[in-house]
């Protein structure tokens, strides 16, 4: 079928090429008749006419591309709807810019917007006779091909030409047909083509139009596309506030970005800026005397390149970028070009309390780690031995290695050696933020192995909104967003456990035995038996109501709990409170040993506190696109996840983490917190080997979650006194909060629990009276969550062991 098409195409255009001949033929006839007779003056005007005449015949056959000859012009539709790679903009919820998604950076702005200094300066040094032609520069044409002919080559392009090729590209994006494959035609074409369009976008458009859109469209070098954003990325100002030394800079840059760039070659910079002046000077704009003075200023650059990663919350910006892609792709937008301006949850500051409290948080925390190991290299089994070749595993996985490996095949000893070999490189360090050293490949990866990590995410539990997001210590060397990555969650996990026994009855005053517990289970196929262990190893033989067993976290009474409630059912109640993760059916999942990521865990907790209702996480409320139009608007939707006496229940269980006597969230005590008139609770959580650390606090209107640990799950403390969730992750969530809470446009967060809203039926006041305080037990820990080494035990082996 395209075969045929092609075949009565070509006969269609063979046709219309006779008809045009015959008439050619015959008007060239006519012609040479009427030109024999006529004088000589008039021979001269015909000859300018019909070359004239003849030319504008020709761009016509260029504009149509007559039979394919001259490639595809840009349309009537692309100049009435031009096209242009628009930065996104990402707002937070108390308005401010936090940066932008683009692969040009662009800006774009109202003519209004852009000082008469700019213009005037634009004008007089790219196009003085602008306001006068249609597009093409007639005398600039002659005065080009003049001064071509003295040898003084030099451009005649117009600002509307100029904007053109910024625009459509007609030198790259449309092709020149079959006429471009002759040497030297192939630029009359395109010039041809730019004639053509200039002419076009001058009958559509008035002169501040195209200025606005010559100045939206222009590239000043630097990534920086646009005035609004070159003004930005040199001189940190505005259009609006351009002095005339700053847009004789930028204006003379335009001639070549690179060689007249103010930051690259200032020296050829300030010569050429200094002519863009006496440009000025000369077209009247500016005073001999205003010249002279403005040509004895120094170029004052305040030079900021400006990147997809400028700005704050970098981690929560990949995220929602992430979350936005099938959108796009289903409404077919361009996230990085289409000039959209997203709106997000997250509050400024907030995110700057989050970051601080990190900060200052995992120094502590690194200094521990540091002096823990000293000398020792931490990446160790549960043996405590040194895993042979961990950092040389790791260097495989780099590009780096890959690299080496593809320039010497088969000979590891060259790879070896490059890889051990020192360079120049940045790596992070807390007293500097990044250093530069001289490290090998190799010597890189085993500092950077030595860092502890942290993610931090707080959520308001009645809008599901994310209000402060961070994702690791340091954005610029690990991307790899904590916040997002999947560990153990240890005893935090007991909230689902508890929740569903309180769905099938139980109450926070019923009593439990700490006592030894096992439990039958298929371990490769075969009989065998888990037994768990509290954190210390010890079964104390107390009766204990489940509100002090879940506030001192005690494995064996969660685990008891974990049976009656039947696992199935934990990790459907645990899915319907709002974790995605597939969760494994096994025993252990009842004391954490099952992968989840802080998000869920945090928006999970969120669900008990919100009355038992589950909304997913919200990190978008509307996005408009670039003519701030909406295009989308959260919808809020919640459902019905715990019964409301449950939710009601488990809010009570986790304040006692503050209240019961060695509640494994008292070290929350120890901030300034408690003179606002807000209430807390909490849950720590310890995975096996103190690999993962976490707390999760909540408050009636905010609820925050922090993990701490190694990149690798073998990289962690050696004792719980130093890894465990409530030394390492609770204290993000204190440093937050009493900034937040200090701070009094954020006094929303400020709030009680309230009252039960309806009668409930199971008793929840109970309390553990504290026993008298003995010297010895000031140093007692407290938090008792660990999952330590729960053990499967083969029945042919051993039958028992306690």
């Amino acid at each position: 079928m395209k075969y045929m098409d092609t075949r009565k195409r070509v006969s269609c255009g063979l046709s219309v090429f006779r008809k045009i001949k015959g008439l050619f033929v015959t008007g060239w006839k006519r012609y040479k008749s009427l030109y024999r007779k006529s004088p000589w003056y008039k021979k001269i005007v015909q000859i300018i006419l019909t070359f004239i005449l003849l030319f504008i015949f020709y761009l016509f056959l260029v504009d149509i591309n007559f039979l394919w000859l001259f490639g595809k012009s840009p349309g009537l539709a692309s100049i009435n709807h031009p096209q242009q790679n628009i930065a996104s903009e990402i707002y937070s919820a108390d308005s401010k810019l936090i940066g932008k998604y683009f692969r040009e950076n662009r800006t774009p702005v109202k003519y209004e917007e852009i000082s008469p200094i700019i213009i005037n300066t634009l004008i007089s040094t790219e196009d003085e006779r602008f306001y006068k032609h249609f597009g093409v520069d007639i005398q600039g044409v002659f005065a080009a091909v003049k001064d071509m002919t003295h040898g003084k080559a030099r451009g005649a392009s117009t600002i509307t030409q100029q904007l053109v090729k910024n625009m459509f590209k007609v030198r790259s994006q449309y092709s020149t047909g079959l006429l471009g494959y002759i040497p030297g035609v192939k630029l009359l074409i395109m010039k041809s083509k730019e004639w053509i369009t200039a002419i076009k976008i001058e009958m559509f458009y008035t002169k501040q139009e195209i200025l606005t859109m010559y100045f939206n469209t222009v590239d000043f070098g630097s990534n920086a596309y646009g005035i609004k954003t070159a003004c930005k990325t040199y001189f940190n100002t505005t259009p609006k506030d351009i002095t005339y030394e700053q847009a004789a800079t930028l204006i003379g840059l335009l001639k070549a970005t690179t060689t007249y760039n103010p930051r690259v070659n200032p020296k050829n910079s300030l010569k050429r800026r200094n002519v863009v002046l006496d440009n000025l000077q000369a077209h009247k704009i500016i005073t001999k005397s205003q010249c002279d003075s403005l040509k004895q200023l120094p170029i004052r650059l305040h030079y900021n390149l400006e990147s997809n990663y400028n700005g704050s919350a970098l981690y929560f910006r990949e995220a929602v970028a992430e979350s936005l892609k099938e959108w796009c792709k289903d409404n077919d937008i361009d996230l990085y070009s289409d000039g959209l301006k997203i709106y997000t949850t997250i509050d400024t500051r907030m995110q700057a309390y989050a970051e601080e409290a990190v900060n200052k948080q995992m120094r502590i925390v690194q200094r521990n780690f540091d002096n823990h190991w000293g000398k020792i290299n931490p990446w160790q089994d549960r043996n405590h031995r040194e895993i042979p070749d961990f950092i040389e595993n790791l260097a495989r996985k780099t590009s780096a290695y890959k690299i080496l490996e593809e320039k010497f095949p088969n000979d590891p000893d060259s790879v070896a050696f490059y890889l051990n070999k020192p360079h120049k490189l940045k790596v992070f360090d807390y007293r500097l933020g990044r250093k530069d050293t001289t490290f090998s490949t190799m010597d890189s990866i085993r500092y950077m192995e030595r860092f502890m990590h942290c993610g931090f995410v707080a959520i308001e539990p009645q809008t599901g909104e994310v209000k402060a997001w961070v994702g690791d210590i340091d954005f610029d060397s690990w991307k790899y967003d904590k916040v997002l990555s999947k560990r153990q969650p240890g005893s935090t996990f007991k909230l689902f456990v508890y929740s569903e026994g309180f769905n099938k009855g139980l109450s926070p005053c019923d009593e439990r035995i700490d006592q030894y517990i096992e439990w039958d289970v298929l371990e490769d196929g075969k009989p065998a038996k888990w037994i768990p262990h509290n954190a210390n190893g010890i079964y104390t033989g107390d009766t204990m109501t489940l509100k002090a067993a879940f506030a001192r976290s005690i494995n064996t009474i969660a685990v008891q709990i974990a049976r009656e409630a039947g696992i199935p059912n934990i990790i459907k109640t645990a899915h319907a409170m709002g974790i995605k993760t597939p969760l494994n059916e096994t025993p252990a999942i009842s004391l954490g040993a099952s992968d989840i990521s802080l998000l869920e865990l945090v928006n999970a907790y969120g669900t008990v506190i919100n009355d038992g209702m589950v909304h997913d996480p919200v990190m978008v409320t509307r996005i408009e696109d670039k003519n701030g139009k909406i295009i989308y608007r959260h919808k809020q939707e919640q459902k019905q996840a715990l019964p409301y006496e449950t939710a009601f229940l488990m809010t009570q269980m986790l304040m006692a983490g503050l209240t019961e006597p060695m509640g494994t969230s008292q070290a929350l005590w120890g901030y300034d917190l408690f003179r606002y008139n807000t209430d807390f609770g909490g849950k720590t959580g310890t995975s096996s080997n103190h690999s993962d650390a976490w707390f999760v606090g909540v408050t009636p209107n905010l609820v925050g979650g922090c993990w701490v640990g190694g990149e690798h799950r073998s990289i962690h403390f050696r004792t719980g006194a130093l890894g465990q969730g409530s030394r390492t992750a609770l204290p993000v969530f204190g440093y937050f909060m009493e900034k937040v809470l200090a701070d009094d446009s954020l006094s929303k967060y400020r709030a009680r629990f309230p009252n039960p809203k309806q009668t409930i039926s199971r008793s929840y006041q109970c309390r553990t009276p504290y026993p008298p305080i003995e010297p010895d037990s000031m140093d007692m820990e407290t938090d008792s969550i660990a999952v330590s080494t729960d053990r499967y035990i083969n029945k042919d082996s051993l039958v028992s062991e306690k």
